[in-house]
């Protein structure tokens, strides 16, 4: 992982400071006291490229393209759909319902795994993959602590399981069938320009294409499905032998399913 500090806003309280050095010795990143020193300043002065920033309650990321922190997005609005008896393009392609277990293997910024977990209920499983320990730590916190929206969206974000693995490994450790169905949404090598607000992760994100021995892993933990989010007209569904599903005319995403029994073997 890039070099990272650990720092704290400049009038800390005994209870976040604490936390700081907490975070720091288990993420291995060095703690440094903020005091009236700038983002710009500590990267200067501790040659760090990223700053992961404690405060009261949130943790956040300080990256070159801005502030990482955790929030729901769109999570929420789409749970209002789907409780009104709408749709979701996602959902529809995992075809999952209470009672699944969904393995998402790319967390990201957490939205997708918790529309998954609202869906599977307290029945199902939402374990969800994040490479890098930054993201993971302050998406698994927010998941844990975030408290402003409806008790449905709490319980649903409280139930995902987050761990920080590369997938591939993770992957190879799961039993045949050992999941309803297996996600990916990998970063996009050509970032869709209106999505500002995902800017701040992209200098963290894992932008490695999925590899063929990566959807074999998942098709055999898969009970029933294999999908993947990726730009319309992408290449890549091809590559790894998805099928495109329709819909989403005139988004500029796509899903691609793998049903056990069609794509690589």
């Amino acid at each position: 992982m890039k070099n990272f500090i650990v720092t704290t806003t400049r009038k800390p309280d005994p209870a976040t400071e604490s936390f700081a050095q907490e975070i720091s010795s288990r993420l291995g990143g060095r703690l440094v006291e903020r005091a009236d020193n700038s983002f710009d300043a500590l990267r200067k002065i501790y040659g760090a490229e990223n700053i992961l920033l404690v405060k009261k309650n949130s943790l956040s990321v300080v990256t070159a393209e801005g502030e990482l922190f955790f929030h729901p997005n769109t999570a929420h609005l789409r749970i209002k759909n789907l409780r009104g008896g709408e749709g979701d393009r996602l959902i529809d392609a995992l075809k999952i319902s209470d009672g699944s277990k969904v393995l998402d293997c790319t967390l990201g910024l957490g939205s997708d795994a918790i529309v998954e977990s609202f869906v599977a209920g307290a029945n199902g499983k939402v374990v969800a993959l994040e490479i890098n320990p930054l993201i993971a730590e302050i998406v698994r916190h927010g998941l844990k602590n975030f408290s402003e929206d409806s008790p449905h969206i709490l319980d649903a974000m409280r139930r995902v399981e987050v761990l920080n693995v590369d997938c591939e490994k993770f992957l190879a450790s799961c039993a045949d069938n050992s999941f309803d169905a297996v996600y990916f949404d990998p970063m996009f090598r050509r970032p869709i320009q209106k999505s500002s607000g995902l800017n701040p992760i992209r200098p963290l994100a894992d932008a490695s294409p999925l590899t063929e021995e990566i959807i074999r892993e998942a098709r055999r933990v898969a009970k029933f499905r294999v999908v993947m989010k990726e730009h319309s007209g992408s290449a890549e569904f091809a590559r790894l032998g998805f099928k495109i599903l329709g819909g989403g005319k005139y988004s500029s995403v796509a899903f691609g399913v793998i049903d056990k029994g069609y794509g690589l073997l």
